[in-house]
């Protein structure tokens, strides 16, 4: 694993936010789309513990790796409704408290749904969790598959937020790596980024790009819906 960041490649944590498994992992990729482990861990509490202790511990953990890894961006899933109220509630109370831990540290982050990371790591929005999992671990040449699922997930959030850079930044004629941050910076809004996507030619984007940038546009497109992951 990598714990010193190698010029030219910009550094992603990923937050597969749960309150009683949280994956947090960080991942270094460069302008080729290159990725490599820099850190994975899942940080677990138990139901018995009351609410705000077990929020309390997720953020230590993602607190310490910020400190640790000091990457330059962020990437934490983006939650809709369900039918399991419950599940949905403590998953966005623990991701709440990855982006608070993200803020704190002054590392901007990105939200990304289930549907868009699995179209960005295998090119099918409706991939399983196997699928995503036997990706990331080509992806990142690892020797065994990360386990449990949840670590594999942290990765592709990673994965997926550093790659988003390289789509956005080719269909709009650019070659900056990670342009999700542009927006925000600069007072452009998420529509004017979208609009210069779609005025791209379609070729200048891989099978995957093109999936997981038609995953975003659904997904906002239908803002009460959650995707299965």
């Amino acid at each position: 694993m990598v714990t010193d960041r190698p010029a030219g490649v910009v550094r992603v944590l990923g937050v597969d936010p749960g309150l009683t498994r949280c994956g947090i992992a960080v991942v270094d990729v460069d302008a080729r789309r290159r990725a490599e482990l820099v850190h994975v861990e899942v940080a677990g509490t138990s139901p018995e513990e009351s609410l705000d202790a077990r929020l309390l511990c997720i953020d230590r953990a993602v607190s310490a790796v910020l400190e640790r890894f000091r990457p330059a961006r962020a990437a934490v899933e983006r939650m809709f409704a369900n039918d399991n109220t419950p599940t949905v509630l403590g998953t966005a109370q623990a991701a709440g408290v990855a982006i608070a831990a993200a803020a704190r540290a002054g590392v901007p982050v990105g939200l990304h749904t289930p549907s868009e990371v699995k179209a960005a790591v295998t090119g099918n929005g409706d991939a399983g969790k196997e699928q995503v999992t036997t990706m990331v671990t080509r992806i990142l040449r690892l020797d065994a598959p990360p386990r449990p699922a949840d670590a594999a997930d942290a990765l592709a959030l990673a994965i997926a937020h550093a790659w988003r850079g390289t789509a956005l930044g080719r269909a709009a004629g650019h070659t900056g790596l990670d342009t999700s941050g542009l927006a925000s910076r600069t007072g452009a809004s998420r529509g004017a980024a979208g609009a210069r996507v779609r005025r791209a030619p379609k070729a200048a984007l891989t099978p995957a790009q093109q999936a997981w940038l038609a995953a975003e546009r659904s997904a906002g497109a239908r803002p009460g819906r959650r995707s299965a992951g």
